[in-house]
């Protein structure tokens, strides 16, 4: 199975021209083989806690309705990230759009504190399957405790697909910890940054997948659009630039 992980410049509060770029992604995504793409943090958005409750959308929302269309025209599961509101609050979602299937919502369950004054955690964990693999999805400060990733793997997950807006410094503290997740547990992780300008800080790319046995497969830069693209199949994974032509 080919996943593919988008590292993206989001602009700030524009659901309607990050849709577009989203669009572009998943057909770049799905034009290399593709059968899932995931992307950063709150990357329909930006990664913009204090714009959070302004921009907010249930899952259900008429204006995720392209991507739910390309989900099905290209035959594409889609981890998209958008600020989902609740009863309990906003929270910070993945809305996973599935081809021909009703989508589904995971949310961040471990929230860094300056995240407490804008969102409400969530409490539900969640595995999916996409095509014959199962996942388990993880938000950013949630996937640096490796008891998160622990209970994926408990439920069958076979891969820790991971979505953060995180800066330098966080993803040098990723790169160190993601492949010993993999190592200890035995599942690969395939990681999506952001890039440019987020809340108070710079996304810092890094992008990257590794294998079962923590060996880096691939990984961005700090400041480039791409593709991480992962082939579970051959073990192998590459970067590929993202050509936004047309967005």
């Amino acid at each position: 199975m080919k996943l593919c992980a988008v590292q993206l410049a989001s602009c700030k509060g524009d659901l309607g021209r990050n849709l577009a770029r989203h669009l572009r992604c998943i057909e770049q995504a799905a034009a290399l083989g593709a059968e899932l793409v995931v992307f950063p943090e709150l990357s329909l958005t930006g990664y913009e806690p204090t714009l959070a409750r302004q921009v907010a959308l249930p899952v259900t929302s008429a204006r995720l309705q392209p991507l739910q269309a390309h989900c099905d025209q290209f035959g594409i599961t889609v981890a998209a990230g958008l600020p989902l509101p609740t009863a309990q609050g906003i929270r910070i979602g993945m809305p996973i759009l599935r081809p021909g299937l009703p989508p589904l919502a995971y949310t961040k369950q471990r929230l860094h504190g300056d995240e407490l004054p804008f969102f409400s955690p969530g409490d539900q964990s969640l595995v999916f399957a996409s095509g014959q693999l199962k996942l388990g999805p993880a938000i950013c400060y949630e996937s640096m405790f490796i008891e998160h990733a622990a209970q994926a793997r408990a439920q069958g997950a076979e891969l820790y697909l991971v979505s953060v807006a995180k800066t330098a410094k966080g993803i040098r503290e990723g790169h160190e910890h993601y492949p010993e997740v993999a190592r200890t547990l035995g599942f690969a992780v395939l990681l999506a940054n952001c890039v440019g300008p987020a809340d108070t800080f710079i996304g810092a790319g890094g992008s990257a997948a590794w294998d079962s046995q923590g060996n880096l497969l691939a990984a961005l830069d700090d400041r480039s659009e791409g593709l991480i693209l992962l082939d579970t199949a051959s073990n192998t994974a590459s970067g590929v630039p993202l050509d936004m032509s047309g967005t």
